[in-house]
């Protein structure tokens, strides 16, 4: 009996509210799932200046797990964990 290849997980097995790691120009940051409008997701990502800034992704985008820790698929050298943005440390 052949054996079933597991689906990859999609943006869609979360839920608003879903905290994420996703990759910005120049590093990784943290995101939350802001909203679902339909036909996509809106997501809201932290910038180390203090700032947030929003993302529009379809439901149909790929999720990598590592751990419980859910990170937007993205084709880069590094990985979250070598190049996370520094946030300020004040706060």
């Amino acid at each position: 009996m052949p054996k079933k290849h597991a689906r990859q997980p999609m943006l869609s097995d979360l839920t608003v509210g879903s905290r994420l790691v996703v990759r910005s120009k120049v590093d990784w940051r943290f995101a939350s799932i802001a909203k679902y409008d339909g036909e996509r997701f809106v997501i809201t990502v932290a910038s180390p200046t203090g700032f947030s800034y929003r993302l529009r992704r379809d439901l149909d985008t790929e999720i990598e797990f590592e751990g419980s820790v859910p990170v937007l698929k993205y084709d880069a050298e590094d990985t979250w964990r070598d190049n996370f943005g520094r946030y300020d440390t004040r706060w």
